[in-house]
């Protein structure tokens, strides 16, 4: 069995609102190996975005213990998260986040100068991910002169520009129609494939999970 990228033990996270306390994740055991590609099926409001906000380090609260490329995420401070985020972790939402100012390239090339990498280097990096993804003709085109999936694709680039060891993807083809969610999950299974990145990635669709290596399911905070 591979390595675990991801392993979470009785993790879990509640809220307060007034006078209750919501428990949203009721001890949750996962585990991600690398290179595996895990789906997350769940109706809304069963705690799936909640799930993946611990498991990218977005924000505290969580009890239980969480590993990441073999680091326990409860013994970092502020600043140890950040760096595990930014050198171990990918991300893809369902809205692409693209920053408007920047062409296609540059949104990629971003993420890899942050990482510390020359900009001749990030910037072939940029050009080998987004020609991969179909994007070759479109590298100068800022995201208002790109479609929708075609904006997803570059998200999807951004998100494995640093060779993340896991992706997180909450419902990443949520706001585009039927037939373009196909072709861009497609080609983000592809993608992460031939990258050799695990990827987690949250969705309410079943025909797209059939497509993952292994589904889980959650309901009420509890993994099924």
């Amino acid at each position: 069995m591979n390595e675990a990228v991801l392993e979470t033990i009785g993790l879990t996270r509640s809220f307060r609102q007034g006078d209750m306390t919501i428990q949203v994740l009721r001890g949750i055991d996962l585990r991600v190996a690398a290179g595996e590609i895990v789906g997350l099926l769940g109706p809304s409001g069963s705690g799936k975005s909640t799930l993946l906000q611990a498991a990218g380090l977005l924000e505290g609260g969580f009890g239980g213990s969480m590993r990441l490329i073999g680091r326990e995420a409860s013994r970092l401070d502020a600043a140890g998260r950040t760096q595990l985020r930014r050198d171990a972790l990918g991300f893809v939402y369902q809205f692409h986040h693209l920053l408007p100012d920047f062409n296609a390239s540059e949104n990629v090339v971003l993420p890899q100068l942050i990482q510390g990498a020359t900009r001749r280097t990030a910037a072939d990096r940029a050009t080998s991910l987004l020609g991969a993804l179909g994007l070759g003709a479109r590298l100068t085109h800022r995201p208002s002169q790109l479609s929708g999936g075609e904006q997803q694709r570059v998200a999807v680039a951004r998100a494995l520009a640093n060779r993340p060891a896991l992706v997180l993807a909450d419902e990443p083809t949520g706001n585009l129609d039927e037939v373009t969610a196909d072709l861009v999950f497609a080609e983000f299974l592809r993608l992460v494939r031939e990258e050799g990145s695990a990827a987690l990635v949250a969705t309410h669709n079943e025909r797209l999970a059939a497509k993952m290596d292994r589904v889980v399911r959650l309901h009420e905070g509890q993994l099924q």
